[in-house]
């Protein structure tokens, strides 16, 4: 596939913004921001042709970042030499490009292919979010992009991109982001750290990953691949885990894909694997914090088990495991997590602290890493000419990441879209979608 880059340009917020932040104004960041991946996270959707033209989805795009400046900010330190961003409205980068031959032409667009054509490259980029707009000969349009996960959380994101798509559209953005930072981690008085954070969403050693026993691999020898689960398989799969509707379709998909990938794995009895759960923090901090704040409000849950016991265990009893783990994370965890915060920041030796999250490369084997997208808006996103044909994050960069998407092609299925190493894969495949 032939990709002809057009342009290159630095995009900034339109004139007049509905509001005006003020200019170089340092935000800190929050003690959930630094806990995030420290890296650009690329997505790519496909639209069917009829879509506005790109001056119409640049315009947009402009005056949207008037709502969102922390996008079109940077990353920088202040006086205190402490991470933060900088709202100074530098812009974003913008990349324009034609491709001969038609959207469908190119389908599917799978995750073992090679997709960096289609989304900007985030080495050494200063810019906070990248923005690729890949015109088709038949005028679809396929939306690569990249933006760096301290900015903003899954949830943030997918507000952001609604409200693209409703400015091309004319409509107004409603509701608002909200942007408060500050007031979404306020340490009690005084900080109380009732949970050990300093080992379980930190590292002193940044060398170490979400578990002692992650390894780096080659990123060519991590295999990328999407299993798609029908909307029949996941109420066949329901009922046989809960027929009491017990368990969450997340929590219920989650236990049958760590058994199956345990399984093919080949692990022993006696070794030990646990599942890195990512859990939003807004609808559990008390008082519940707005679902339209921009930024990062994400902890983790950690389910564990010894091999013997998931593989011989029920659906039912793993997902128990899974369902009681994210239960802790509570309002009580994720106020002992913003205290520990500020003890943090008031500490010595922060610099040596890196977040937990897996680096590029590593392989989790035993254990799992799940974020969940079953419950943001990214399919909602319509810009005129209807929803997305397509909606993947390509090259996952890490063995054992799991992410679950509402699929494209049918209402109530999912798509899991993992890494695995090689070997492991075709087994995994032979029995991902047996429920004994």
């Amino acid at each position: 596939m032939a990709v002809e880059i057009l342009s290159t340009t630095t995009l900034k917020p339109s004139p007049s913004p509905p509001f005006n932040p003020l200019h170089n104004t340092h935000i800190p960041l929050t003690i959930f921001d630094k806990a995030a991946f420290n890296l650009h996270v690329p997505i790519i959707y496909a639209f069917r042709p009829p879509m506005p033209t790109n001056d119409e989805m640049k315009a947009g795009l402009a005056k949207a970042l008037t709502y969102f400046p922390h996008l079109a900010g940077r990353l920088s330190i202040d006086e205190q030499h402490h991470p933060c961003f900088v709202l100074n409205n530098a812009g974003i980068r913008l990349i324009e490009t034609q491709i001969e031959m038609t959207l469908i032409e190119r389908f599917p667009l799978d995750p073992s292919t090679d997709l960096r054509k289609l989304h900007p490259t985030f080495d050494g980029v200063d810019e906070l979010l990248q923005i690729q707009l890949n015109r088709f000969s038949c005028g679809g349009l396929v939306i690569g992009l990249t933006a760096h996960h301290r900015v903003a959380d899954g949830q943030s994101m997918s507000s952001f991109f609604l409200a693209w798509a409703k400015l091309v559209c004319g409509l107004d953005v409603d509701p608002l982001p909200y942007h408060d930072r500050a007031a979404i981690s306020v340490p009690r008085n005084p900080p109380r750290c009732d949970f050990n954070h300093q080992a379980v969403e930190f590292r002193e050693n940044t060398t170490l990953a979400v578990s002692p026993t992650s390894n780096s691999v080659c990123l060519s020898y991590i295999e990328n691949l999407v299993v798609h689960f029908s909307g029949e398989f996941i109420a066949r799969l329901k009922t046989h885990v809960n027929p009491g509707h017990q368990y969450s379709t997340f929590e219920c998909l989650m236990a049958h894909l760590w058994k199956k990938i345990t399984l093919a794995r080949g692990l022993q009895d006696d070794e030990l694997t646990q599942v890195r759960v990512a859990v939003n923090g807004r609808a559990r901090i008390k008082p519940t914090v707005p679902m339209q704040y921009f930024g990062n409000l994400v902890l983790w849950a950690y389910p564990k088990l010894r091999v013997g016991e998931l593989l011989s265990g029920t659906h039912a009893s793993a997902a128990k495991v899974i369902h009681d783990a994210v239960a802790r994370i509570n309002d009580a965890y994720f106020k002992s997590f913003i205290d520990f915060g500020e003890v943090w920041k008031r500490g010595e030796g922060r610099e040596e602290m890196a977040a937990a999250a897996p680096c590029s490369g590593n392989s989790l084997c035993p254990d799992l890493e799940v974020d969940s997208w079953l419950r943001f808006q990214f399919h909602d996103l319509d810009f005129g000419g209807g929803g997305p044909c397509a909606f993947l994050p390509p090259n996952l960069p890490v063995e054992g990441l799991l992410i679950f998407i509402p699929s494209c092609k049918e209402k109530g299925g999912i798509d899991v879209f993992m890494a695995l190493l090689p070997h492991h894969v075709d087994h995994f495949k032979q029995i991902c979608h047996c429920l004994d």
